[in-house]
């Protein structure tokens, strides 16, 4: 088959195919899939001059650009395996993943960073500003061939490398357009780094479409953004949009499609959307599954749907299972690739999960951060959905606090926030305050979240004892980074310990 890339400079000369999100709009601002097409080809010549050869894995340190979204697709046209770094790892790091999986070859777009990280051979990448438009470059390519490596974390140790063929992410683009509309005339905000299997699924679905990827301008307000750049479709975390509505309401007034992931919806949240008539979807997905698996629109039941196309769905003993054709090629190890999946050929996601009489899919939690309590299985997603309908808190994680007589008992980390009388939405607060000048009582809104708990769920279940979240942990995806955030909060837990 030929590479959807070049297929779309076919089928789409003229439409715009990545939009830089600069505030001055010089020439090089827009660049259809002609010429995008045509530097994929150029790039590829430059890589295979510098010696990369079919089959290698060419890892990428870089933010979104033209030139990584270039290098990805010149993977494709080469038989190399693409392979995003995220900036945010220090150089030790970086290092250490050059030793385990032996890279040869690295390009970045910083290049100080270059001084300390250990690599055999670093790669040029130039894009020329003039570039003859109208060469088709239908070169067959295999997309059932590993093309790309996603790392992810798994429950403990280092970072999984999940191994995806092209044909997994047509899949998963096909499956997706099939609920969520995607027109040439379009444009998706490119809000999700390529080193996170959202970012890359929103480089399918628009080459699929013929329609615009719009790379994040981190000089401007994402709100600001949103409004400026005629952008049609955006993938955010609930959190985040609740602060864009906080700063400007109507920022979603010209949004087609909202697809929300990453955390639990808040109910206020779902109902100033519905208020304003936006089309807000919620999805349950994973790396492994190419990025969605189900999707359903934003609903005040909780569920995510049914599966998509080409994905299936089952449960076993309250765990979730899929399988399809989205399914990764397994994971990279010192031992080679390994697909672990049962004897039928389902691939275990961790997460338990029900569905309700319908078919739809409502997630309960993780297995691995499921403790007991006294006997009982807590799930602690259940909990936190309670916690964060209140409107004092922003963001909540439940974890088990070790207890000599119970074995565990629930402990929260609340990220606290101030709200007016209302707990409207769209208010114009901020959901990440200042911890030592909030006016907000820290203890009376502990004392409410008890009984919050106890009053919706069961006594048992409410949180013994309140962390205020830290605020040094950064998140460098969708994914709240739960074990970071429990880390970090360690010196309070041995501080309440002392006071005990």
């Amino acid at each position: 088959m030929m590479s959807p890339l070049h297929q779309a400079g076919l089928n789409y000369p003229n439409a715009i195919a990545i939009e830089e999100a600069t505030l001055d709009q010089d020439v090089n601002s827009r660049i259809n899939y002609a010429r995008l097409s045509g530097l994929v080809h150029h790039v590829g010549q430059q890589l295979q001059a510098q010696g990369v050869k079919q089959g290698d894995i060419v890892a990428c340190l870089s933010h979104n650009n033209i030139e990584m979204i270039c290098l990805y697709w010149a993977c494709v046209d080469a038989g190399w395996i693409f392979l995003p770094l995220s900036p945010r790892f220090a150089d030790m790091q970086i290092n250490q993943l050059i030793e385990r999986f032996d890279l040869q070859w690295l390009w970045t777009d910083t290049p100080t960073r270059k001084t300390l990280i250990k690599i055999r051979h670093w790669l040029d990448i130039d894009l020329p500003k003039t570039l003859p438009q109208g060469a088709s470059h239908s070169a067959e390519i295999s997309p059932h061939i590993a093309s790309n490596i996603i790392l992810t974390s798994g429950s403990s140790g280092p970072p999984k490398a999940a191994i995806h063929c092209l044909n997994n992410h047509l899949s998963s683009a096909r499956g997706s357009a099939s609920f969520i509309a995607l027109k040439v005339s379009d444009a998706w905000l490119l809000s999700l780094p390529l080193f996170h299997i959202g970012g890359l699924a929103i480089i399918h679905r628009c080459t699929l479409a013929g329609a615009c990827i719009v790379l994040r301008n981190s000089a401007q307000p994402l709100a600001e953004q949103l409004t400026d750049n005629h952008i049609t479709h955006v993938s955010l975390v609930p959190t985040q949009a609740i602060q864009i509505l906080q700063q400007q309401p109507d920022a979603f007034a010209h949004i087609s499609a909202l697809l929300l992931g990453g955390g639990v919806i808040e109910p206020a949240l779902i109902e100033t959307l519905k208020q304003q008539n936006i089309n807000a979807y919620t999805s349950y997905g994973m790396t492994e599954m190419s990025s969605q698996i189900t999707t359903a629109k934003a609903n005040l039941l909780g569920h995510h749907g049914y599966p998509l196309p080409s994905r299936q769905l089952s449960l076993k003993d309250g765990v979730i299972y899929v399988k399809g054709e989205c399914l990764f090629l397994g994971y990279l190890t010192e031992q080679g690739l390994t697909l672990p999946l049962d004897d039928q050929g389902w691939f275990c996601t961790n997460d338990k999960g029900q569905l309700d009489p319908e078919g739809q899919l409502s997630i309960l939690g993780r297995v691995d951060n499921m403790f007991i309590c006294g006997g009982e299985n807590i799930h602690p997603e259940q909990i936190e959905a309670v916690l964060l309908s209140h409107p004092n808190v922003a963001q909540a994680i439940v974890f088990a606090v070790t207890d000599a007589t119970f074995g565990h008992l629930p402990g929260a980390i609340i990220d606290y926030c101030e709200v007016d009388n209302n707990h409207n939405v769209g208010s114009n607060h901020s959901l990440h305050c200042d911890h030592n000048k909030m006016a907000i009582d820290i203890d009376v809104v502990n004392l409410q979240l008890s009984q919050l708990v106890e009053s919706t769920l069961a006594r048992f279940k409410r949180p013994r004892q309140f962390f205020t979240w830290p605020q040094n942990v950064v998140s460098s995806g969708l994914k709240v980074p739960r074990k970071s955030i429990i880390a970090a909060i360690q010196p309070q837990i041995s501080a309440s310990k002392t006071a005990q």
